[in-house]
């Protein structure tokens, strides 16, 4: 089965399924209710994912949840953006239902194809959100894909501190799979997808304050502790208990 990481946050599978995680269209207007303001970023969003899918040629585009970004209500942006956002690309579409989409169904057109949060299965990818146990039934897999947590990195200085958004490879525990379905899996690794969207930074894994989030990482089916570590070029930090805490 083929998995290509593109130099976005995205995923290529089986050379046409793009999948992108974490778009949270909408969050300029929580940011302007703090203060802030910021313009609609949803046209970059469609050129970004529109360049994607034309370099790669997919046909069919996936997005592991939370599209919008509001909770538990849809804002006036997300009532004015999301159904033109998800009208504008011209190939098959399918949401898995995040935290974060409540009543997505109103939004999106109606030929698009909306997963409950476990999320469904395409040939030996398993494909979550993450706040929920994912979707298994008892066909064989090779990976589960989640998004959810927005992994990233953080570095520091005496005096500087950034955090960079990251991808995380881990080993899957088939073992406790097997105590909570009673399915014999041999998944053989678990995907973290970054979050799509530039405005949400996020969740420093090796931080000594990171807390997991989901049944995949505080039962640590991922066995995150031990992940592989990539920055969004390629860069690989190497195993996260290597990497120092602060």
């Amino acid at each position: 089965m083929e998995i290509k990481f593109l130099t976005e946050p995205a995923l290529l599978l089986e050379n046409k399924v793009l999948v992108i995680a974490d778009l949270h269209i909408g969050i300029e207007y929580e940011i302007f209710k703090s203060g802030i303001t910021i313009p609609s970023q949803v046209e970059k969003l469609e050129k970004r994912i529109d360049n994607l899918i034309k370099q790669n040629k997919a046909k069919h585009l996936v997005i592991l949840g939370d599209v919008k970004h509001q909770v538990p209500t849809i804002s006036w942006q997300e009532y004015r953006e999301i159904p033109k956002f998800l009208e504008h690309f011209k190939i098959k579409i399918s949401i898995i239902k995040g935290n974060h989409d409540g009543n997505i169904e109103r939004l999106a057109p109606k030929e698009i194809d909306i997963y409950d949060p476990p999320g469904f299965k395409i040939n030996n990818f398993l494909l979550t959100h993450g706040q929920a146990w994912p979707f298994l039934g008892d066909l064989e897999a090779e990976y589960i894909i989640m998004g959810h947590v927005h992994p990233a990195v953080e570095f520091w200085t005496e005096n500087f501190r950034t955090i960079e958004p990251c991808w995380l490879k881990c080993e899957i525990d088939n073992e406790k799979l097997f105590k909570k379905y009673r399915i014999k899996t041999q998944i053989k690794q678990g995907i973290i997808m970054p979050s799509f969207n530039h405005l949400i930074g996020g969740m420093a894994f090796n931080s000594k304050d990171f807390e997991p989030l989901g049944p995949l990482l505080k039962n640590e089916i991922f066995k995150w502790k031990k992940a592989e570590v990539y920055l969004l070029d390629g860069t690989l930090l190497g195993s996260l208990k290597d990497l120092k805490t602060k």
